[in-house]
């Protein structure tokens, strides 16, 4: 049943970051106003992440070759942790404005899933196995 639940994670999570990249590509400039100050050439850094989500996620999809699948779930899971701050940043420019920009409805929940997210990715990808069941000290 594991197996199946993971692919099913696989199957969603895959598109998911295909599309955010192709998001980053076709539309920058909503990641670039959110991005913090201290990140260097801030175009280069939406066109990388937009082609590492893409190839992190068709790489989570593919089923030939599971190093590849381990390697994107590593990535996609770094890349999680990476962005935080741009989350963080997104969070308070948007708690600076009148009108609370997206609000504490949207960025709450953005900032407490993204461990989730973390989790879910290296899960899905087969890298961690918790919560599977421990075999019994007696089997």
């Amino acid at each position: 049943m594991s197996s199946r639940w993971r692919t099913t994670a696989r199957w969603l999570l895959g598109p998911a970051y295909v599309v955010a990249g192709i998001l980053h590509l076709a539309v920058p400039e909503p990641f670039l106003q959110i991005m913090p100050d201290i990140v260097p050439a801030p175009k280069l850094v939406i066109l990388a992440t937009g082609v590492a989500e893409i190839a992190g996620g068709l790489a989570l999809l593919q089923n030939f070759f599971p190093p590849i699948r381990k390697a994107a779930a590593w990535g996609l899971a770094i890349y999680a942790v990476c962005v935080f701050p741009a989350n963080i940043n997104h969070f308070a420019m948007d708690m600076a404005r009148v009108d609370h920009g997206l609000g504490l409805a949207y960025h709450i929940p953005r900032m407490l899933l993204q461990p989730l997210l973390v989790w879910l990715v290296l899960w899905a990808g087969q890298i961690i196995l918790w919560p599977q069941r421990l075999p019994d000290k007696h089997d």
